[in-house]
């Protein structure tokens, strides 16, 4: 088949699947003897695995993925294993950073009182922390205390609340970059919950796309060159 048709089936345009071949995500098409290149179902196969893996995992390692595929069984499973495993990580967090939002969602925290505020050292002790810590996750922008006339930091309710929190989610093997991004929501009264509910679907939507992503490479992979089929 032409390019036209195999972007027609796709979903692709004529210049997208000639972008694909020159990446490596299709199979090099032969040519005519009018230089057109010849296309065959393990091209339009392969375009279909490399859309469905994009939504699972990005275009990046969608594309290391069907470059295994091409060359190297093990790896591309090996790959396949490692998302799988990513978002199995993703519901665990999910599932812990929920159990921390019931933990510390009713505790109030109202109005900053500097006579209810507690000093680095008042706060590792209560955490069975080290000051370092806390320090590491001021420099991480996990936490925000407030200073002091000589530049010591005190922090308020709303800041020891927060460091329960975060000292909760890491113990659970929470990471900070996830956990950064989080956070912000967690302060603001309902934000926690819409946050996670954010989240949880997109695991789902993307769990859903590495499982069509998988069927659709099992096919990709399966399909025999017509030189093959013929001989």
């Amino acid at each position: 088949m032409r390019t036209a048709e195999v972007a027609e089936r796709t979903g692709y345009s004529i210049q997208q699947v000639r972008k694909l071949e020159a990446a490596g995500v299709l199979p090099p098409a032969p040519r005519s003897s009018s230089a057109y290149r010849e296309y065959d179902e393990r091209h339009v196969a392969f375009a279909v695995a490399y859309r469905a893996l994009t939504a699972a995992m990005g275009p990046t390692e969608a594309r290391l993925v069907v470059l295994d595929a091409h060359r190297d069984r093990a790896a591309m499973l090996g790959r396949l294993d490692a998302a799988h495993a990513g978002l199995h990580r993703e519901r665990e967090e999910l599932a812990l950073a929920r159990r921390a939002v019931e933990t510390i969602r009713d505790e109030p925290f109202g109005d900053i009182r500097l006579t209810d505020a507690m000093t680095i050292g008042e706060l590792a002790e209560a955490l069975g922390l080290r000051t370092s810590t806390l320090r590491h996750w001021e420099d991480e922008r996990l936490l925000w205390p407030l200073r002091g006339s000589h530049g010591d930091r005190i922090y308020a309710p709303a800041d020891v609340r927060d460091a329960r929190l975060v000292h909760q989610l890491r113990l659970a093997g929470y990471r900070i970059p996830p956990l950064r991004e989080l956070l912000p929501s967690l302060r603001e009264a309902g934000g926690a919950e819409a946050a996670l509910v954010e989240r949880e679907q997109s695991i789902v939507v993307r769990s859903s796309a590495l499982f069509d992503a998988t069927v659709a490479l099992q096919r990709a992979v399966s399909v025999r060159r017509p030189a093959d089929a013929s001989a």
